[in-house]
């Protein structure tokens, strides 16, 4: 009697001991589940969506570029004069000053470096140290147009009344929220439609949307070189720039990660 007893107690624990070997399985696998579901039963697509829109408006760089000797506080002022102007005839030509910002404001020193030349055999002499023979200072200004038909014109200005260097231009949107949203509606369709072909070529079903990755942006054009050297005097201003912004494409690409059911 006592030994089946034994034997009793010895099966009860055995039991025991797999009820909870699989209570800790099983919690350990919802868990899992829960952090990452669908990790080993599950699918991802990707689809790109394109929509095409027109820039409505134009940025862009003006500087002015002052070099000259050693009396800092005349190149600055030079420079400060030539800035105000071109700022002073962008409010003039409409640019609201919102749209108006400058960008960095520079004062570098130019240096004369001595030419030692090659050092005599068993000789030594100390080469002088470079020294300052005049600065340069260059203030940037960056420039928003808004209306796209005068952006020749006021590029063009902005060298008139001074810019000796002008950068940095490019076309784009003021708010491409909705191109973004077009394109994204677009890309999502085609996921959606690409998930059910696979779904159906693989023989198993759709199940539930698990992730969804989505990566947007504008690239809008840019140009550099619209100027540079010493500025143009009167007499030889060139007629302003015919501004062309063409199209830009605006492109959301997604991935979907569904479960397979």
């Amino acid at each position: 009697m006592e030994q089946k007893i034994k034997n009793y107690l010895r099966l009860a624990a055995i039991l025991g001991i797999l009820i909870a070997a699989f209570a800790i399985w099983s919690f350990a696998a919802t868990y899992a589940n829960s952090i990452q579901p669908g990790t080993y039963r599950s699918f991802s697509v990707s689809a790109e969506g394109k929509t095409v829109a027109i820039p409505d408006i134009a940025t862009f760089t003006a500087s002015v570029i002052t070099e000259g000797g050693k009396d800092l506080g005349s190149l600055q002022a030079q420079n400060t004069a030539k800035t105000n102007k071109i700022i002073a005839y962008l409010k003039g030509g409409g640019v609201e000053d919102k749209d108006i910002q400058t960008q960095s404001y520079n004062v570098d020193p130019r240096y004369q470096y001595s030419n030692c030349g090659p050092m005599p055999y068993g000789g030594s002499s100390t080469c002088p140290p470079p020294t300052i023979v005049g600065y340069t200072v260059t203030q940037t200004v960056a420039v928003k147009v808004r209306a796209l038909a005068k952006a020749g014109e006021i590029i063009g200005g902005t060298v008139d009344n001074g810019a000796n260097s002008v950068s940095q231009l490019q076309f784009t949107l003021d708010n491409p929220d909705a191109a973004k949203a077009s394109a994204r509606a677009e890309a999502l369709a085609k996921a959606k439609t690409k998930a059910k072909e696979i779904a159906q070529d693989g023989g198993f079903g759709v199940g539930k949307l698990l992730y969804i990755q989505i990566n947007d942006g504008v690239q809008p054009p840019m140009y550099y070189g619209m100027g540079g050297g010493v500025a143009a005097s009167k007499a030889e201003i060139a007629p302003a720039p015919t501004i062309a912004p063409g199209s830009e494409d605006v492109t959301v690409s997604v991935t979907l990660t569904y479960e397979i059911n």
